[in-house]
């Protein structure tokens, strides 16, 4: 066997290994949430949704009891320690209160809350070592691809989590008190382009039928792909949400995992399947190459 054919295939199981990390997948997790779905695990009132696949791991508010989010955590094989940043929404207690709990175990995070809140919880925050980040009226970078909206709104401030990706931008709220419509146009403002999904509180739960259908006509005008509305949504609104979205509508409850397929292409633009050919030919099995490659190893030794 020559040894230009075993560089080759070197090189062709080397692109394999590669595109793994070509293109990457966004992963949302629910661990915290007043709507049951995952039957293993705890509800209450509050909110709390688990980032990855972006370049920091990201916890989007922490719900209100913090021994609830911890055991829900390890019931879903999530170790608290792996959370890089925490952002929190507003300054609801079912969306701050299990802050104390959750530093206890990781205070080597960042955390970003709105300017607004209280002395107290920046305090909470200074004294269990983690850094604290204030934001104000304008957006903020969190890490690549990942933006606050900044605070919004006049009576509660509250800012949402805006996630730029190839299908969209992914746009996650706590309670929703701007209104998701106007959290959606600051999205899109941020973004540059669409948003493909929504996730989280809409505060829809006080509203009748009719005030609702006039928001998700609102919505639809936005060109939100998908919705996925949970916590102080309601019980109404998640219907009628389903009613207008039909298969964009995605039902959403304490341990839902939502993935976004392919939601971080290649920084480089590579095409992942021109890489993985070899010669021309169509792609090959990866153990197939890797098993060729040991082969010729063996026979040049």
């Amino acid at each position: 066997m020559h040894k230009s054919n075993l560089m080759s295939l070197t090189v062709t199981f080397a692109l394999l290994l590669a595109t793994s990390a070509f293109a990457k997948d966004l992963k949302l997790t629910v661990i915290y949430d007043n709507n049951p779905f995952d039957k293993r695990l705890e509800t209450r009132w509050g909110f709390s949704c688990l980032v990855e696949g972006t370049e920091k791991r990201i916890l989007f508010d922490v719900g209100g009891e913090g021994k609830v989010l911890l055991r829900n955590m390890k019931k879903l094989s999530i170790d608290p320690k792996s959370v890089d940043v925490v952002v929190l929404s507003h300054i609801h207690y079912d969306h701050i209160g299990g802050l104390p709990d959750f530093l206890k175990v990781n205070g080597d995070v960042t955390v970003y809350m709105p300017k607004s809140l209280p002395q107290s919880v920046k305090d909470t925050v200074r004294k269990a070592g983690a850094k604290l980040v204030e934001v104000g009226d304008k957006p903020v970078k969190i890490c690549k691809e990942v933006y606050s909206t900044g605070e919004l709104g006049s009576w509660i401030k509250e800012e949402s989590l805006v996630i730029k990706t190839a299908k969209g931008a992914v746009v996650i709220t706590g309670c929703a008190h701007p209104g998701v419509v106007n959290i959606v146009r600051k999205a899109k403002e941020i973004a540059g382009g669409g948003v493909y999904l929504v996730l989280g509180g809409f505060h829809l739960c006080w509203m009748n039928a009719w005030k609702i259908r006039g928001i998700i006509k609102d919505v639809e005008k936005e060109k939100v792909t998908k919705i996925a509305p949970c916590h102080c949504s309601g019980d109404l609104a998640r219907k009628m949400f389903e009613d207008a979205y039909k298969d964009n509508f995605i039902l959403v409850g304490v341990g839902r995992r939502i993935k976004v397929e392919d939601a971080f292409p290649d920084p480089e633009g590579r095409d992942v399947k021109a890489d993985v050919r070899c010669n021309g030919k169509e792609p090959v099995v990866l153990a197939d190459v890797k098993r060729e490659v040991e082969e010729q190893k063996a026979d040049l030794r």
